[in-house]
């Protein structure tokens, strides 16, 4: 059995960053480029507010994955850092991420989701179309050569 609920800062701040970390040695880019630091640095000011949210998968109580949304603006977020340790994949734990992500940023009054997808996370890919994402252009910088950037429109969105 699984939990998933938003990460409570300062309490889950080492369970997110240990997540944070998993995620970007599992790459085999550098992601220098998104100044990780100064964002790791800022988790509990940007996501505290309603507007930009983190969440947390726990089996047995122990953190096995996280999601999050950011503001872009007043009607665009980001879908950032969706991650399964290897561990507790193919459960549709990353599934369950994805659909909790985009309720809550249709609660939260967002009209349109985006993302970007390196070319190795492939299954993420596939996920991401299942739920009606599609080609969009950047909203982020990505210099990443193969990378995807994927728009839903969250009014037409239906659920799951």
């Amino acid at each position: 059995m699984y939990t998933l609920a938003r990460a409570i800062f300062p309490a889950d701040l080492k369970d997110v960053l240990d997540l944070y970390h998993e995620y970007i040695d599992s790459t085999s880019v550098d992601l220098s480029f998104q100044g990780n630091d100064e964002e790791f640095g800022q988790l509990t000011e940007k996501y505290s507010a309603d507007e930009s949210k983190i969440f947390l998968l726990r089996i047995g109580g122990h953190p096995v994955g996280c999601a999050a949304f950011r503001k872009l603006d007043d009607a665009t977020c980001e879908m950032k850092r969706v991650y399964i340790r290897p561990s507790a994949r193919g459960r549709q734990l990353g599934a369950k991420l994805v659909e909790r992500i985009l309720h809550e940023a249709i609660s939260s009054g967002y009209k349109k989701i985006c993302l970007d997808v390196l070319p190795e996370f492939k299954t993420a890919l596939r996920l991401y179309k299942s739920y009606g994402f599609v080609q969009h252009p950047p909203v982020t910088s990505n210099p990443v050569p193969g990378t995807e950037f994927l728009g839903l429109d969250l009014e037409t969105f239906l659920g799951v």
